[in-house]
């Protein structure tokens, strides 16, 4: 059994949380899910981002989720894997120096971090992606680009790994990118 920290925040997608938080419990792991200045038993809000034929995707609200651990005292060493979920979260969440700073502990004890659409915005931030072929959200490719990373422009549902990092551009890619995560534990 793992042990997998899973970082999340307001506005993250709905899917792209619930599905790895309970898939990744049912096949036996411990996942424990924060987000910065929230508690154990406090919620966040969930967005839903749905492909309906617009030019980008579309978003309404989610579900409330509830945390089962307090950020203020997750460290890398307590962990096996990060999971990076996308939607808005990302955004705001790399402008927080800690978050930054867990995800490099994470990069730097080569531990797998999987991140999936926006969750690579996290990645550049914390540049970590740094000769890495990644995938993303198609948007967020010049983000990649810029902090040194080769973006990897695959179908929807198929991930990439590259060393410690699986990367996916949305949640329809979630059977690909939960089973290179499960391979890399």
């Amino acid at each position: 059994m793992a042990k997998i920290l899973l970082l999340a925040g307001d506005f993250v997608e709905d899917y792209e949380i619930m599905v790895p938080f309970q898939a990744l419990q049912m096949v036996g792991h411990q996942v424990d899910a924060v987000c910065p200045d929230k508690a154990a038993g406090d919620t966040i809000k969930t967005a839903i981002h749905d492909f309906e034929g617009d030019q980008t995707y579309t978003e309404k609200p989610g579900h409330n989720f509830t945390l089962n651990a307090d950020f203020s005292t997750v460290q890398a060493s307590q962990y096996d894997a990060l999971v990076i979920p996308g939607g808005r979260a990302p955004e705001y969440l790399r402008l927080n120096p800690e978050v930054l700073s867990l995800i490099q502990a994470f990069q730097q004890q080569n531990k797998p971090i999987a991140a999936i659409c926006h969750g690579a915005q996290l990645l550049t931030a914390a540049k970590v992606v740094q000769g890495k072929a990644i995938s993303a959200y198609p948007a967020c490719a010049p983000e990649v680009e810029a902090a040194g990373g080769r973006y990897q422009n695959i179908e929807m549902d198929q991930a990439h790994t590259d060393g410690n990092l699986v990367t996916a551009p949305a949640w329809p890619a979630h059977p690909a990118w939960l089973a290179q995560l499960l391979k890399l534990l």
